[in-house]
């Protein structure tokens, strides 16, 4: 790998090759590295070709070099400003009343204190 690339470093590249998970880009005569399909653009990215294709000239930062195993990770996104997010004004929730009736007799629904003076009474015995 050529040694003046460095993590962090803003270059130009040239798109050698595009697939589904990102774009192939060309350094230099001897340096490729992998721009992901997540650091195309801000936002989603359903179909890389709508973004790049071969041939292309891009402004890319390194975001790791890994010499081992001579990958490269790059980004286009991180060389651009990232868009101001519209704020959202939070409209109030409306909400429903609910209207209770009970009878004498129905079962259903006890209070706790009810089922207190209860569970009292079974505890004793």
């Amino acid at each position: 790998m050529s040694g003046k690339i460095e993590v962090g470093s803003i270059v130009t590249g040239k798109v050698t090759g595009v697939q589904p998970y990102g774009a192939f880009v060309a350094l230099d005569e001897e340096t490729q590295g992998l721009v992901h399909i997540s650091e195309i653009t801000h936002g989603y990215v359903k179909d890389i070709n709508e973004h790049l294709k071969v041939g292309d000239e891009i402004k890319v930062k390194v975001l790791s070099i890994d010499e081992e195993a001579g990958k490269i990770g790059l980004s286009i996104r991180a060389t651009m400003e990232e868009p101001e997010q519209p704020t959202r004004v939070k409209k109030p929730r409306k909400r429903a009343a609910a209207i209770i009736t009970q009878d004498e007799d129905s079962q259903g629904f006890n209070t706790l204190k009810d089922k207190l003076q209860e569970w009292i009474t079974q505890s004793k015995m």
